[in-house]
């Protein structure tokens, strides 16, 4: 008949690695058939359940309590077992970290290694949080590996890390790559000129790895944790990132990952990397775009695909700073107004112009909120379809009358808010032979009513159609850019154009908005890596492998887990 004995250890305390090595060891000894070595947890209690361990003595063990249950075939060797458990652990300490000594709080691990910059953590999730204020009150990055730390903790982290210039990277952050030094479990990745910042451990190892793989390298690959991109925590710890990113001078392409972000909080970060002045790959599982690149973003969907944009956009030549010259335009110029024959060009041009500003009316909106209550009056933003049977009745299509459209742009001309009016020119059989010789002479008396009233108008015009068709398509252009046209054959370049201008008018027109975090130091994020361990002793060990400097903490719960005490004894600290 099998015998269980059981040994509680109150207030005792060993991180995860060292008690699966043990549990292991127990199991390993003669005339033992099973062995659990956790600490008192209920879902360690389930896991004991699972394997027919959990005997009474073990239920009644407290959460901070060591639980080690051996299973053997006699009470004398189940008892000789649990006899060699100090044995056990003094044997893997020996060969480990602990050789050298090991500080009792990061405090006194501060003072040993002065330069560390960052605090590993990896308690259990119930003191983690408590463990991260300590390293923030030390000015200290973390990175966060625990798990079970709740919201209203994360968001105080984050939140006063911010504020100090410090990042938390977590909680469940599992890897982190910092000047070529792995945090966590981490890659062996070659140092290179890309970016990483990722609210997604997997996604970050396998982003990181495909770029290694392909010949590339990273300055950082920072873990944010995985609700961080969630709507509470509103990506706190990738806007530093990103914002680190855009200002270091070695990274000349910078990548975002997520797991599915909050619609939202996706789209205000896209719109803050707009501005990071450099290419930025975004590759947020879920996240719908109707286009595969707007300005310096551009979308991957899977990780290969992400690592091989990454690496082709490290010697691109093209000028990613997005800010066009918007000296031209007067005071209250700040509006667009799209005039398409083409009702797929104007719905393009919707779509790509949703992502720039909150809202564009039209006729034929994306969206029905967005409808024009009289498609004659232009309202804010807005982008007409001439082409709909509104405007169609008992007249030629627009593409072979271009009246209404004339008679329409003298009208948004004389808006002094305009400042942009966009416009297709379809060529190709069937359409106005030779739409630029009315055209044309519209757009120079439309540039001119605004400069007769002080303002300057400009007027994108969008030719589609070849060099073979029967109007000249080469001819067309050369009258539409000499009545003062900006000409593209582009609808998406055009949309993209007139959207970067309206958003550099519209961000002159605020003040500038600052930000509600203090910005990394750079210069000491670059310094070598030192670091202050606490919890898992492997993380430890990496560093020391990586060469880095590492001092581990012999951590232990305040006052043998008791919150009470632990409050207590805290209280009487900051007397």
């Amino acid at each position: 008949m099998a015998i269980i004995k059981v040994e509680i250890r109150t207030g005792a305390y060993y991180d995860s690695v060292i008690l699966m090595q043990l549990q292991r060891s127990l199991a390993e000894q003669p005339g033992v058939t099973d062995a659990g070595v956790v600490m008192g947890t209920d879902a360690n209690k389930d896991v004991l359940a699972q394997s027919g361990l959990l005997v009474p003595d073990a239920q009644a063990a407290g959460a901070d309590d060591l639980v080690i249950v051996v299973k053997g075939e006699s009470d004398s060797v189940v008892q000789a077992v649990i006899d060699k458990v100090d044995e056990l652990i003094a044997a893997r300490r020996s060969s480990g970290v602990d050789e050298n000594y090991q500080p009792k709080s990061i405090e006194t691990a501060a003072a040993m290694l002065p330069e560390a910059q960052w605090v590993l953590i990896s308690v259990p999730g119930r003191y983690a949080a408590g463990v991260s204020r300590q390293a923030l009150g030390l000015n200290k990055h973390v990175f966060l590996y625990s798990d079970n730390v709740s919201l209203e903790d994360e968001i105080s982290l984050k939140t006063e890390a911010a504020s100090k210039g410090l990042l938390v990277m977590g909680p469940d952050c599992g890897t982190a790559i910092v000047n070529g030094v792995g945090l966590g479990f981490a890659n062996k990745v070659r140092r290179g000129p890309i970016g990483l910042v990722a609210a997604s451990g997997t996604g970050l190892q396998q982003v990181a790895v495909r770029i290694h793989q392909m010949g590339g390298g990273l300055t950082h690959a920072l873990g944010t944790g995985g609700r961080d991109l969630s709507e509470a925590v509103n990506a706190i710890t990738a806007r530093q990132g990103l914002d680190l990113m855009a200002r270091d001078p070695d990274t000349k392409v910078i990548v975002l990952v997520s797991k599915p972000p909050s619609p939202k909080v996706a789209d205000e970060l896209v719109k803050a990397a707009r501005s990071a002045g450099k290419p930025v790959v975004v590759n947020f599982i879920g996240y719908a775009t109707a286009s595969r690149r707007m300005d310096n973003i551009f979308f991957a969907t899977t990780f290969d695909e992400t690592a091989e944009l990454a690496i082709r956009l490290i010697d691109s030549d093209e000028d990613f700073r997005n800010e066009p010259d918007i000296s031209m335009f007067s005071p209250g110029q700040r509006y667009l107004r799209g005039l398409f024959s083409g009702g797929t060009l104007q719905y393009e041009a919707l779509l790509i112009l949703q992502h720039y500003f909150p809202s564009v009316y039209s006729n034929a909106p994306l969206d029905k909120k967005n409808k024009l209550e009289d498609s004659l009056v232009s309202v804010e933003h807005t982008v007409i379809d001439l082409g709909e049977d509104e405007f169609t009745v008992g007249r030629l299509h627009p593409m072979m009358d271009n009246d209404l459209r004339i008679r329409r742009l003298e009208k948004e001309a004389l808006d002094p808010s305009v400042a942009v009016i966009l416009l297709d020119v379809v060529l190709g059989y069937g359409a106005h032979p030779d739409p630029a010789s009315e055209l044309a002479p519209a757009i120079a008396h439309a540039i001119k009513i605004a400069k007769d009233a002080g303002r300057y108008l400009e007027v994108v015009a969008v030719v589609s159609g070849t060099d073979e068709d029967p109007q000249d398509m080469n001819a067309q252009i050369k009258l539409l850019t000499e009545a003062g046209a900006k000409v593209e054959t582009s609808n998406d370049q055009a949309a993209r154009y007139v959207s970067r201008l309206l958003l550099a008018i519209e961000r002159s027109a605020k003040p500038p908005v600052e930000e509600k975090f203090k910005g990394v130091d750079l210069e000491n994020f670059k310094k070598p890596m030192a670091g202050i361990n606490v919890g898992l002793e492997s993380f430890s060990e990496s560093l020391s492998d990586q060469e880095a400097q590492v001092v581990h903490v012999d951590w232990k719960p305040v006052a043998g887990g008791n919150e009470k005490l632990a409050a207590i004894l805290e209280r009487m600290k900051q007397k």
